[in-house]
């Protein structure tokens, strides 16, 4: 099959990979601009844009592609049988959908149609959801709201999951799920389903915003927002008129600290703070201007940090 392919972050690369080693034709890759990354804010190229490099494959990485004539008239000349979507970061329109002949493939991580758009294993995390999977479908105009192609059964969830290694996870099991479904559609064996509308919810964007955190939230909840806003935003509060970045934590079980919402109490080497239901040890913090260490280390530079109030 003669496939265009869109991505961008690594996952995407390891399904590009896959299509090729399945005897694909890639005729042309889509990603992301390159984007200032790192103290030196130099220009770096995303995964899939460094292994079409690598791999000497043709790439495009436009500013958009909304009113975009120009690869409008790149990809109708590319003669594409399907175009395949993997994280690309960006909407197409619906006069590139309409270009190949057999669709536009995506893989989603969830099985739709729950959690539509585009913070599907954020908000898994973030609602406690026991299950989670992925969706191989079809695109249309809508937002996710395509017919369905194949999906995986549900993927038991331990409670302990972070949101990038999650994710990872579920475009992994898309990404093997992937030439099948292709085959399936070239072949003509495979029918789209239609998702049922009345079964639907939508995702929002994120926010630098959301992840603050209001420790008059449960335990479990600023839990759950540790581990589901990993990486990005990532959970934050304030501490002395600084950042103070919580990279990792946990429930805190045993004693029971009576130290007020937000606040702080050293239990030997353990830092506990006070939530509105129940406590948080934190296991992993960095201030802002220093490097992230572990609690411990944190404490021995920062001993007047036990009785500290956060977020205030």
């Amino acid at each position: 099959m003669r496939i265009v392919f869109f991505g961008s972050p690594t996952e995407a690369a390891a399904s590009l990979e896959s299509l090729i080693a399945a005897g694909h034709d890639i005729a042309a890759i889509y990603s992301q601009p390159d984007r200032n990354s790192g103290r030196g804010r130099n220009k770096t190229a995303t995964p899939v844009k460094a292994f079409a490099l690598q791999n000497e494959l043709p790439v495009f990485t436009p500013k958009g592609l909304r009113n975009n004539v120009e690869e409008l008239e790149r990809l109708t000349k590319l003669n594409a049988d399907a175009f395949v979507v993997v994280a690309y970061g960006r909407i197409l329109p619906i006069e590139i959908l309409q270009v190949p002949p057999m669709g536009v493939v995506n893989i989603h991580p969830s099985l739709l149609p729950k959690y539509r758009g585009p913070s599907p294993v954020v908000t898994a995390i973030l609602e406690g959801e026991d299950t989670a999977g992925v969706t191989i479908m079809l695109l249309d105009e809508g937002m996710d709201t395509g017919p369905i192609l194949a999906q995986s059964t549900p993927v038991r969830l331990s409670g302990t999951e972070k949101g990038a290694g999650l994710q990872g996870a579920l475009f992994k099991e898309g990404v093997s799920m992937l030439p099948d479904v292709l085959k399936g559609l070239q072949e003509g064996s495979l029918t789209p389903r239609p998702q049922d509308d009345s079964k639907a919810s939508v995702t929002s964007l994120l926010e630098r915003s959301d992840g603050e955190i209001d420790w008059s939230s449960s335990a479990e909840r600023i839990d759950r927002m540790i581990r589901a806003y990993d990486p990005w935003p990532g959970t934050f509060t304030s501490w002395n008129g600084k950042g103070l970045k919580v990279l990792d934590a946990q429930i805190s079980s045993g004693t029971e600290f009576e130290s007020g919402v937000g606040v702080v109490v050293l239990d030997e080497d353990r830092l506990i703070v006070g939530t509105g239901s129940g406590s948080i040890e934190l296991k992993k913090v960095q201030l802002e201007g220093r490097q992230a260490v572990a609690a411990a280390d944190f404490l021995r530079g920062q001993p007047d940090f036990d009785g500290a109030t956060l977020g205030t």
